[in-house]
């Protein structure tokens, strides 16, 4: 018993021996260092900013550490103060408080570990699926690609939207604005855009700008069921958050984004909305005593968007060939595009895809306006075969909407122009699409040929989602070398044409009823407005159009037979 004992302790003092040792040896190897570090003090602290004194040397933009982890950017860098902006919550922070420079700029970790993940814009996880782990940093604020190393705009960035594909086109590298009244569906065209993609090799990037929880849950679930998330990154801003964070989003997701397109891949970038951070900007400019301007904004409110979206570009084969797309969206009140936040992005961007609340209140979703709608570069962009088939659609529908408004006065119309009325409806009910439901190429060719050859025209017009639909599952089983083609060829050949014509008759040959749609009388009486085609209204709709209820009992009785115009 007592050797165990002995032999005991004796390891044990050989332990405490050897650890005693290595403690010393790190006690005389240790050298203590001074380091001078600027330590501030708070003095006031309102909604989201606060202003610190005693940090002589910090600079502009520059990231500031206050108690309990919370972080802010140095805005207003003033002789005796600096104007902070806070990134989090601040109820903790009171005057007196103690603040510390950091020595660099706000940054957010980048790199493929955000792929289907949603984040906040100081890159911390919100989905509940663990840390992100992430080697890389970016500056959120980064100067945008000089002019020399940007390539034109040659690729198609396909949405999957019939009437922006074929109307509106948008390439790789453009900024698109997408812009209406509130509830018309410009989230739908953007998450339809994301959907899109999967096929495309796009990488996506939604950025949630102030938005409702419960929307930007819904949008999340849509991606996530849909198999979209994979291949996107969400970042969110939630209304009720400081109004820092929803101000540094957008430029934090541009940086995400960015680090996609210098690899060499090809990227999509979707701000919802920029209206909130045009809010948020205000918001923070007032508290820090900033002059305003126009409609309360501050003067450099054109600045902080052009500095975002001239980030999005296409790049030269020699800096690695990626593009950054981005789909900016705003908001109007009461149809308004010429107030100053519409305006100043409108003039930032490369087009924009109006949508208009009355096509919304009469069911044409996408409730795009073509006529208000325009794309200064996709045009170049786009498919050979998109140009030669829908070179004419938009002439053709522009002025089909002229007609419609105009008849609705009463008017006469000839033979040809209500020949004309009834192909512009069939334009018009081809256009229309179910939210989340893409479609392909050869379809939206198959589809655009048969309304180029009238072969719509036939149809009633409550059968027409049921004829597009069977164009598009005939087009799906195009031959393969044919479906190579539209997406190589220069041009649309004559035969390619036909045969795809022919595949879109072969699929409508069951819905030709061989009754023509009833035709409009030449004249009418003076003041009688002329009966619609069989385009199924309801009767609110009707009175929406400035039909009166004793014109809508005139339209029930026979039309008198008049006199046939040239």
């Amino acid at each position: 018993m007592r050797t165990e004992r002995t032999e005991r302790t004796e390891n044990l003092r050989s332990l405490y021996e050897k650890a005693f040792d290595a403690i010393g040896k790190g006690v005389e190897s240790f050298s203590p260092r001074l380091e001078a570090r600027e330590v501030g003090t708070v003095k006031t602290v309102t909604t989201g900013i606060a202003t610190v004194s005693g940090l002589p040397g910090a600079g502009s933009e520059e990231l500031l550490e206050f108690p309990g982890g919370v972080f802010g950017i140095a805005f207003n860098v003033d002789e005796d103060e600096i104007g902070v902006v806070l990134l989090g919550e601040y109820s903790h922070l009171f005057a007196g408080d103690e603040v510390r420079r950091t020595g660099r700029v706000m940054d957010i970790p980048v790199g493929h570990e955000l792929l289907g993940r949603v984040i906040d814009p100081l890159g911390r996880p919100l989905d509940g699926t663990g840390p992100i782990r992430s080697s890389q940093r970016l500056p959120i604020e980064r100067p945008s690609v000089p002019i020399m190393d940007r390539a034109p705009v040659t690729e198609p960035l396909q949405t999957g939207i019939q009437v922006i594909d074929a109307l509106i086109p948008i390439g790789r590298g453009q900024r698109e604005l997408i812009l209406g009244d509130r509830q018309t569906g410009k989230t739908t065209i953007a998450l339809d855009t994301i959907l899109n993609q999967g096929r495309q090799d796009v990488l996506c990037v939604y950025c949630a700008i102030g938005q409702r929880a419960a929307s930007v849950a819904k949008t999340v679930a849509i991606l996530r069921d849909r198999g979209a998330l994979e291949y996107t990154v969400v970042m969110v801003t939630e209304g009720n958050e400081a109004p820092g964070l929803t101000y540094i989003a957008p430029y934090a997701a541009t940086s995400i984004a960015e680090f996609f397109m210098e690899e060499g891949r090809n990227v999509l970038i979707v701000y919802d909305d920029l209206t909130n951070h045009a809010r948020s900007y205000r918001e923070l400019s007032l508290l820090l005593r900033r002059p305003p301007g126009r409609e309360a904004f501050p003067g450099d409110i054109f600045y902080i968007h052009s500095r975002l979206l001239e980030r999005a570009t296409h790049l030269r084969k020699e800096r690695g060939g990626g593009s950054l797309t981005a789909l900016p969206i705003i908001a109007t009140d009461a149809q308004n595009i010429s107030a100053y936040i519409p305006t100043n992005l409108i003039s930032i961007t490369d087009g924009q895809i109006y949508l208009s609340p009355s096509l919304f209140e009469l069911g044409v979703l996408p409730a795009v306006d073509v006529g208000k709608s325009v794309s200064r570069v996709g045009g170049k962009a786009q498919l050979a075969a998109f140009r030669s088939v829908a070179g004419d659609l938009k002439l053709a529908y522009s002025q089909f909407e002229e007609l419609e408004s105009f008849a609705r006065f009463g008017a006469r119309l000839d033979e040809d122009t209500r020949k004309t009325m009834a192909h512009g409806r069939r334009i018009r009910g081809s256009l229309k699409q179910p939210e989340f439901s893409p479609i392909s190429v050869p379809a939206q060719i198959a589809i655009l040929l048969a309304i180029s050859a009238e072969l719509f025209d036939e149809i009633p017009l409550n059968r027409i989602d049921e004829a597009e639909r069977a164009v598009q599952q005939a087009a799906e089983a195009m031959p393969d070398d044919l479906r190579e083609r539209l997406f190589t060829a220069d041009t649309l050949k004559a035969e390619d044409r036909e045969a795809i014509t022919k595949i879109a008759r072969q699929a409508l040959g069951t819905f030709f009823s061989g009754e023509k749609e009833e035709t409009l009388p030449a004249e009418g009486e003076a003041g009688e407005p002329l009966p619609e085609p069989e385009d199924p209204q309801p009767a609110h709709e009707a009175e929406k159009s400035g039909v009166s209820a004793a014109a809508e009992s005139a339209k029930k009785k026979s039309p008198r037979p008049g006199k046939k115009t040239s």
